[in-house]
């Protein structure tokens, strides 16, 4: 029987996914993807197990914004080398193992001091846990474009998904282990069974250590004039080659687009908790199905965005996010309900998934490939500082919305906060309407 060209062509663009290199990048991805377990899930419930208002939970995930401003210490990872462990194990993954132990000494110390007692030093570990997660994020990505000759431009694109999803494994899984421990934990009738947990998934920490060392290292070239590249070059590119209304609109764009569901998202384990949702409940359909759904919708996401345009798919997407927002306003007003939980939280990660893979390709047609790293970086961390900045006050929105709540409904203000939350999504796709013909991206 023969094979036609388009069928052997398919057949080879799969078997980029299945090369042994693409394991270790998907090891990389679970490395980056861990620490969002620990500062935005497990810090979140550990403080609401603790009796911490919505307010005070919401603000300390300020802590997040460090990862907007990554790109300003990036060259000092290239340029500095760390005494001994460089030699041994190179450049990159000492980088990686270093922050690896940061975030392990911290998570002792979390496991070693009550947030009722302690709540700075609980702070200020979670912070250098989100600096050192944000710097090892430079590194993971550095070493995963490492693995991939310049030439290889399928391997790259397949190595990309492969990273997304490694990162969604460490996030998920690593979200559902963290859970269910918490509550077996708690089942035991063990006090401070968070502070246990702590110190337990230093386990999972080591285990990722031992595997990073698998992992080959090519030796950096001319570093030195890497660095000769100034900060102000990819700003004159590009509003150059955009023009400066159009530029300021795309930022403006960037910075809107996710922030309404950046709010739900901070919220949202709060939201679950409120309603009467158990632990193992969050762990099984968030963390649980919602990962399934979020790997097969972010492969379904990249081919939806390639038959759209990018321009029609973000709007679409920006809908669907909206809409979405809307079924756990309703959810809030009928009450606890495992189907209406399971439809929200399904159907939420497919409108992540999707509008989570077209932004990261809208972005990436977007740069100047003269500063692909750097341009790709910054407009990332526009959008990342818009919604770290804005959904710090999801917590202090819903506090306040209280008194809208009644004998027969105690969550008002929750389903008055997931209508904000729709509402929000409307002004980035307003932006984005005016520039769409101007951009001329819908067939690049």
């Amino acid at each position: 029987m023969k094979i036609d060209i388009k069928t052997k062509s398919v057949l080879n663009t799969i078997s980029l996914y299945f090369e042994r290199r693409m394991v270790r990048i998907l090891l990389l991805g679970i490395i980056q993807g861990f620490p969002f377990v620990l500062i935005y899930t497990a810090l979140t419930l550990w403080l609401r197990d603790n009796e911490f208002s919505r307010t005070q939970v919401a603000f300390l995930s300020l802590i997040g914004i460090v990862y907007g401003f990554n790109w300003i210490w990036s060259p000092l990872i290239d340029l500095i080398k760390l005494p001994l462990i460089t030699k041994i194990i190179g450049h990159r993954k000492s980088w990686i193992v270093f922050m690896q132990f940061i975030i392990l000494s911290c998570l002792i110390i979390w496991g070693l001091h009550d947030p009722k007692d302690n709540i700075w030093i609980i702070g200020l570990a979670g912070l250098i846990i989100a600096i050192a997660s944000s710097t090892q994020d430079i590194v993971t990505d550095a070493l995963r474009i490492e693995q991939i000759k310049k030439n290889e431009s399928g391997s790259m694109s397949a190595g990309a998904g492969v990273m997304v999803i490694g990162w969604f494994t460490g996030y998920k899984v690593g979200g559902i282990i963290t859970l269910f421990l918490a509550e077996y934990l708690e089942g035991l009738g063990i006090q401070n069974f968070w502070q246990i947990t702590f110190l337990l998934l230093t386990i999972f920490i080591l285990i990722c250590n031992i595997s990073l060392m698998f992992i080959p290292e090519a030796k950096p070239i001319n570093l030195q004039m890497r660095q000769k590249k100034t900060l102000l070059g990819p700003f004159v590119s590009f509003f150059k080659s955009r023009g400066i209304k159009i530029g300021i609109y795309i930022i403006i764009f960037l910075f809107l687009f996710k922030i309404g569901e950046a709010f739900l998202g901070r919220m949202s384990i709060i939201f679950y908790d409120d309603i009467g949702f158990s632990k193992k409940d969050i762990a099984l359909y968030s963390k649980g199905y919602g990962y399934i759904v979020t790997i097969i919708f972010t492969i379904l996401g990249s081919f939806f965005a390639i038959r759209s345009g990018l321009i029609k798919g973000m709007i679409i997407a920006g809908l669907l996010m909206a809409s979405t927002n809307l079924l756990f306003s309703v959810l809030a007003w009928y009450g606890k309900s495992d189907l209406l939980f399971a439809s929200a939280v399904i159907l939420d990660e497919i409108t992540s998934a999707i509008s989570t893979v077209i932004f990261v390709a809208f972005v990436s047609v977007l740069v100047d490939r003269t500063y692909t790293a750097t341009h790709y970086a910054l407009m990332a961390s526009i959008a990342t500082l818009g919604k770290n900045v804005f959904s710090s006050f999801s917590g202090y929105v819903v506090d306040n919305l209280e008194f809208l709540n009644t004998s027969t409904n105690s969550h008002n203000d929750w389903v008055v906060f997931f209508i904000i939350t729709t509402i929000m999504v409307f002004p980035s796709l307003g932006f984005l309407w005016m520039i769409k013909d101007k951009l001329k991206i819908n067939n690049e």
